[in-house]
């Protein structure tokens, strides 16, 4: 009855088989690739600059006047593509991150679907958040930190440019997707999947996963553990706060 006047959406009132759900996938990797490959051209383009940024926790570490080495021929032009690679990925990350939602979307109650428009931007500009946490807080403390190790080992700490890269990078990348917790958490629970309850009785758990994952995603240095282990959990409890205040919101409104 409450449905007749309803508009029909074809993509997400209809029901997918399996092979339509690949189908669906499919389609949905190709469009998020085709972004990013677009955007890796942007960053190519101006990955001279975002080197510099890259290199800003090396500088922090090791001062203005140290450079780091090229031990290949092919080593900067590598590390460069890399870079316009990884650049390209979190400037699609909006698109991607986007498809990437619509795809779930597609298996999805009608009124679970609302929730991937919340989702879908907060989900990109947590990821963008975390790359530039781990540039500006993290990897001056953890460059830091080794540096320091090296000296008191006697050591002449003299990072070549293809490693460091390949450590930031990755360590970028695994910030933006650690900073994906409070959206899934939020996800969860309004699409019913997970309750409040479950998830505060789950603390013990989810801090003992929380440990496990800093270790084996990080270096094997005590602060970059720490440094992703810390915001790890508090951006579990960032979304059990907002998963609560939107079901306290909808209490409100159905009263």
């Amino acid at each position: 009855m409450g449905d007749k006047g309803k508009k029909y959406d074809p993509l997400f009132d209809s029901t997918m088989s399996l092979g339509d759900h690949l189908e669906e996938l499919r389609m949905r990797l190709l469009y998020a690739l085709a972004g990013v490959a677009l955007c890796a051209i942007i960053g190519f383009l101006v990955g001279h600059k975002v080197i510099a940024l890259l290199e800003r926790p090396y500088v922090d570490a090791m001062g203005r006047e140290a450079r780091l080495m090229a031990l290949g021929p092919a080593d900067g032009f590598v590390s460069y593509v890399k870079v316009s690679l990884v650049t390209g990925l979190i400037l699609a990350s909006p698109w991607v991150f986007y498809h990437l939602w619509m795809f779930i979307a597609a298996g999805l109650y009608s009124h679970e679907r609302r929730y991937v428009y919340i989702a879908a931007p907060f989900s990109a500009g947590l990821f963008v958040a975390g790359a530039l946490f781990f540039i500006f807080v993290v990897g001056p403390l953890t460059l830091g930190f080794l540096v320091k190790i090296n000296n008191f080992l006697s050591l002449s700490s003299q990072f070549s440019f293809r490693m460091y890269i390949a450590f930031v990078t990755h360590l970028m990348l695994v910030f933006g997707i650690a900073f994906q917790t409070p959206t899934a958490i939020f996800f969860l629970n309004r699409t019913g999947l997970v309750s409040l309850k479950a998830l505060s009785k789950s603390r013990k758990y989810v801090i003992l996963v929380i440990v496990i994952v800093a270790a084996m995603a990080t270096p094997p240095d005590v602060v970059s553990q720490i440094a992703l282990a810390i915001p790890l959990y508090l951006l579990f409890e960032l979304g059990i706060v907002l998963s609560y205040l939107a079901g306290r919101k909808r209490q409100s409104q159905n009263t």
